[in-house]
């Protein structure tokens, strides 16, 4: 089956930090409680400068956005897990950036919330939140439907299928490298 995501845009430049993504002070929040995880996700991208818009509508919980484009070293910063999971909370399902910090690039898989594509060439300079895109995971490409042009992506390698199980540990799972939480319970 052909997998696709299909969205708006919303574009960022870059160093785009953790402390950005989702500031500190709201780190007390649990994203292992739902409340709490979709309360997460509704301060997504909240320490951004105003020259970005709202990623978020005021009193909405969810962005308008599936996928974000970015210019390099995007979730710089500290190694914050919640980043990823408040992005992923706000409804983003892939960000596509010329470059990633590694813990923001790791902890994408780790919490299996979203998809970290790089791409090839510097979109965020192209591109304009609001335009449609879908990227094409069998064919690594991103066509930008406003624009009608298609780009191409690096692979996610590895990490697709890990982020495909939903995280490190559903992986580790489902591939039997750890047992199941339902094995040896009686």
């Amino acid at each position: 089956m052909k997998k696709i995501i299909k969205g708006a845009i919303f574009v960022l430049d870059d160093n785009i930090d953790t402390d950005q993504i989702i500031p500190a002070e709201y780190l007390t929040l649990v994203p292992s409680k739902l409340d709490e995880y979709e309360k997460l996700g509704s301060f997504a991208l909240a320490g951004l400068p105003d020259r970005y818009g709202k990623f978020i509508v005021p009193g909405e919980i969810k962005t308008a956005y599936s996928i974000i484009v970015a210019g390099e070293n995007f979730g710089c910063g500290s190694s914050r897990e919640h980043a990823p999971i408040a992005l992923g909370a706000s409804g983003v399902k892939a960000v596509i950036a010329q470059s990633y910090a590694r813990i923001f690039f790791r902890n994408c898989a780790a919490t299996g919330e979203l998809y970290p594509w790089e791409s090839v060439e510097r979109l965020c300079t192209v591109f304009k939140t609001g335009q449609e895109v879908s990227i094409d995971f069998d064919n690594n490409q991103l066509i930008n439907h406003t624009l009608d042009k298609t780009y191409n992506l690096k692979s996610l390698g590895e990490v697709k299928p890990v982020i495909d199980a939903g995280g490190i540990f559903a992986y580790a799972r489902q591939t039997g490298m750890i047992p199941s939480r339902t094995s040896g319970l009686t």
